[in-house]
């Protein structure tokens, strides 16, 4: 039924947004203890040497030889998930989403939860500016995974093979360059304050790897020598395009170099700017690089980007179910839901675009025009915190999906370091297949990862807590760190209207 007003188009969404099937028994959330402990999980994904000041004391130095079959410091930077592989392509994109959340939401955040999520970004920025050190070559990854997979081994006792896997010009790596690029311009703003010598280091060394990245078009999955180490794990399945203008659009905005404007607006549509594709992630940009360059233009009315702008609504639109253009699954409680596995990395990255949006169209007091439907920043608001919400514990099962927040949450993620027993509580070695007993053990794990979201229930909203189950029970890093500034948001407006 086509509505004929603008207050009959509100109050029908407004009645949308408190349908039965997506209300559950609501409670009162700590946001603020969620936001803590979200930012304290990347501490327990921490490879090299941990400081002195390490929070979560189950775990201790690993990986400081990573690099030393090529002659180059490859130590440090981020486990990406439950294994002991330092993945430089999911790397990145988490480390762009941690700057991108301090970036919007920092000035709201707690001085102290500022400083740690600041903390977290360092600890993968030092990184990758190790991996981009050599002129027109990238270190895209350390660790054998085939190798590692093969094992149930805590991160400081694993013996197998530490490949380093790189590209060099004139092979490509637009994708991973692309991202490492994004990360590092997107980081300098975050530390443009806090660090200015830093923050001009990364925004430097941004611009080189971006050359890299342009110069050289490519996905990095198609080099040969490599492709067996990343591939299926951390593949480009949707290709490069789209982290080079993702890449672009940072440089941009941290640089406000008109040069990195003219590449976005000549080179939009051969890279397929256009394509309006709705995902959001470590392979896929579209939706993020639409939300982020809309900011130009509802901000500083460049017409020469509108089509950002379209192609943003038009992903918000996507999510709301009443629109004639929704087409994204919700499960049975609210939740959205995208078959594949690992699914919370599709709900706090889209979490994280509602919010950003909406604070950009409040500040221009604009609003989005589903066909029939107009959708309010408030309505975008309230999109994004029954997502927060669902993981916090407003679910059919009740619990909490973040490890830690809570009275019930999951007990038995798929983390080797979190189900191993801690090398402080059992120094010996346990070797590749003696931890398999662990893995199989119905016990909970004995080191809480705390902060840890796993990847969620099924489209039925149920969670076994199973181990084994790593489609819905391992964490990642890209699941956490947009879930940094969407808790920071709602710390900040915690009151009835939300």
């Amino acid at each position: 039924m086509r509505l004929i007003s603008s207050s009959l188009h509100l109050l029908s969404l407004t009645l949308l947004l408190l349908s039965p099937i997506f209300v559950l028994v609501k409670s009162q959330h700590d946001y603020l203890d969620a936001l803590s402990k979200c930012i304290l999980f990347f501490e327990g994904q921490r490879s090299g040497f941990l400081p002195q000041d390490q929070r979560l004391n189950w775990r201790a130095n690993s990986g400081l030889s990573d690099g030393s079959t090529h002659g180059i410091d490859l130590t440090g930077g981020y486990y990406d998930a439950g294994d002991n592989i330092k993945f430089g392509f999911p790397m990145a994109f988490s480390t762009t989403m941690l700057a991108w959340s301090v970036i919007e939401f920092g000035d709201i955040m707690p001085a102290n939860e500022l400083r740690n999520a600041l903390v977290a970004i360092k600890w993968s920025t030092d990184y990758l500016l190790k991996t981009v050190s050599q002129p027109d070559r990238i270190f895209v990854q350390v660790g054998d995974p085939i190798a590692d997979h093969n094992c149930w081994e805590r991160s400081e006792d694993m013996d197998t093979i530490r490949t380093v896997y790189s590209v060099e010009a004139p092979n490509t790596a637009s994708d991973v360059a692309g991202e490492t690029a994004a990360a590092l311009a997107a980081s300098s703003m975050a530390f443009k304050s806090a660090d200015p010598g830093y923050s001009e280091t990364l925004l430097r060394t941004a611009v080189r790897v971006f050359e890299f990245a342009d110069n050289y078009k490519g996905a990095y999955s198609d080099n040969e020598g490599i492709r067996p180490g990343v591939c299926p794990f951390y593949c480009d399945f949707d290709g490069y395009q789209d982290e080079l203008l993702w890449g672009a659009a940072w440089l941009r905005r941290a640089s406000q170099s008109d040069t990195y404007l003219n590449y976005i607006q000549y080179n939009g549509k051969t890279l397929g700017a256009e394509d309006n594709i709705n995902e959001f992630g470590w392979d896929n940009k579209h939706a993020g690089l639409n939300v982020l360059v809309s900011k130009e233009f509802l901000e500083g009315n460049m017409y020469s980007l509108e089509s950002y702008k379209a192609s943003a609504d038009s992903f918000m639109c996507t999510l709301i179910p009443e629109s004639s253009s929704s087409h994204i699954e919700y499960t049975p409680g609210g939740l959205i839901y995208k078959p594949g596995g690992s699914n919370m990395q599709h709900v706090t990255s889209i979490a994280f675009l509602l919010l950003v949006y909406a604070n950009y169209l409040s500040r221009t007091s604009q609003t989005v025009n589903c066909g029939s439907v107009s959708v309010t920043p408030e309505s975008l608001h309230q999109q994004a915190k029954r997502q927060v919400d669902y993981i916090l514990g407003d679910n059919p099962m009740g619990m909490s999906y973040m490890v830690g927040y809570g009275n019930k949450y999951p007990q038995r993620i798929h983390h080797r370091g979190s189900s191993l027993p801690s090398i402080k509580d059992h120094p010996e070695f346990i070797a590749c297949k003696e931890g398999s007993v662990y893995f199989n053990s119905s016990n909970p794990n004995p080191n809480p990862l705390v902060g840890a979201v796993v990847g969620g229930p099924g489209e039925d909203d149920v969670y076994n807590d199973d181990r084994a189950d790593f489609r819905l029970s391992e964490p990642t890093t890209y699941i956490n760190a947009p879930l940094v500034g969407v808790l920071s948001y709602f710390v900040a407006h915690q009151n009835p209207l939300y």
